[in-house]
């Protein structure tokens, strides 16, 4: 166990960094936040901190980097809106190092803090009074919120128009609704447990989007088995009927989650998790057809590199001895964003020029080639449920692979090859 983990102990003149909404989060119940640029963080469940401290190395790209563990607190800033605020643990300063995810054994301590961007945010005891009506605005944001949640529930599938002018990444930020819905209900938690405690753990992972412009992002659960060994009867149940009532039952992988830009259109489309349990087989393919899909035509050269790695991926979990990554999801990542093809001589000038133009409709004269286009990514998320026998404590002892995801993963293997032969390739 890391020395980070060990202790809580927050120094007292320790500057928080404010936490934000990460919203490229299109799936999942857990509130994901944004720490700086390259770096996320969410709720520490202790089965998934074990399981990145100890992950095998083969393992280690198809995951996010593990970068440590913080103290987040909520407080109210200067315009008394309440915040999450990230501190580091005692004994832990000076500046992040953020290393490498080669073949490098995992980090077991907290990598050290810096003093760039903080936010420093004092609490202020305020007047009876205005507690009183603070308290009875929050009621009614938190009604609010809910009857935004069952909105969202209704409109499964939600489509953004994006202005043509300004930089279409720096408006993304706007438009995602599931984000802000799990961003939200985390303040809401931590609110409500405000009078047992006002500190939690969090641990750091890798930005996996903070490399694309405009990141198109597919949240895959898989596996035909949701539910963990240590789940109620009732958790159990409910679990069970999700998977048999969706793709999850069939080819052991379903669609929680998509945001795709469309390009043909100027549009963001997100598809939420309630869409996905619905689709067919066939749905499902469709959806996936969708989010290589551009609104112009199908991004072809996506497809041989996803196949790649999903194969790779599937050789390396062949491998895994004793492994079950029940709940967990299969990220799929591109950059929407394509340049139009320039000649080598170009200068900087002439390509800053066609970026720009690219954005617009009139750049369809170009031919457009999309830049690093073998760097789709593929990477495996959510660990709170998964179990191995290295971990000791666990009542059941699995043998073997796990089964259920590695089908899932040779059903998207096929699907894939489907869509690519189908579309001419």
């Amino acid at each position: 166990m890391s020395p980070a983990f060990r202790t809580m102990d927050v120094e007292p003149r320790t500057k928080g960094i404010l936490l934000e909404p990460f919203v490229h989060q299109v799936g999942g119940h857990s509130c994901v936040l944004r720490f700086n640029e390259t770096t996320l963080c969410k709720p520490l469940v202790p089965r998934e901190h074990q399981f990145y401290e100890t992950l095998p190395a083969e393992m280690r790209k198809f995951t996010p980097q593990y970068k440590g563990v913080v103290s987040v607190r909520f407080e109210e800033d200067e315009d008394r809106n309440l915040c999450l605020i990230a501190y580091p643990l005692k004994g832990d300063h000076g500046t992040v190092d953020i290393v490498d995810n080669s073949d490098c054994e995992p980090k077991s301590k907290l990598l050290r803090w810096t003093n760039k961007k903080h936010h420093a945010l004092e609490t202020e005891k305020n007047p009876k009074d205005w507690v009183r009506q603070h308290r009875k605005e929050e009621k009614m944001k938190s009604h609010k919120l809910e009857e935004e949640f069952e909105w969202l529930k209704k409109s499964e599938v939600l489509y953004y128009s994006v202005e043509k002018k300004g930089n279409v990444s720096s408006q993304l930020k706007h438009y995602n609704p599931w984000s802000m819905k799990c961003h939200q209900q985390q303040l809401q938690r931590m609110k409500e447990n405000a009078k047992h405690r006002n500190q939690y753990k969090f641990i750091l992972l890798e930005n996996l989007t903070s490399r694309y412009e405009v990141p198109c992002v597919l949240d895959l659960k898989m596996g035909t088995r949701q539910h963990g060994d240590d789940a109620s009867e009732e958790k159990a149940a409910n679990q069970i009927r999700k998977c048999q009532q969706s793709t999850s039952a069939v080819i052991g992988v379903r669609v929680c989650g998509m945001q795709v830009y469309q390009a043909g259109t100027g549009q963001l489309m997100f598809m939420n998790k309630y869409h996905g349990r619905k689709l067919s087989v066939q749905g499902f393919k469709e959806a996936l057809f969708q989010f290589f899909h551009n609104g112009r035509y199908l991004r072809r050269e996506l497809l041989g590199p996803v196949l790649k790695k999903l194969t790779e991926l599937k050789a390396v979990l062949e491998r895994q001895e004793s492994y079950r990554f029940y709940s967990s999801s299969l990220l799929v990542i591109y950059d929407g964003k394509e340049w139009p093809e320039v000649t080598l001589d170009s200068d900087a000038e002439d390509l800053e020029d066609l970026s720009e133009e690219s954005a617009d409709e009139s750049a369809g004269a170009y031919a457009y080639k999309p830049i690093g286009a073998s760097s789709v990514d593929v990477r495996m998320i959510d660990f709170a449920h998964t179990t191995c026998r290295l971990y000791g404590e666990d009542s059941v002892v699995h043998e073997g692979q796990d089964a259920g995801y590695i089908f899932g993963l040779q059903s998207l293997i096929d699907i894939v090859t489907e869509i690519s032969e189908e579309s001419g390739e």
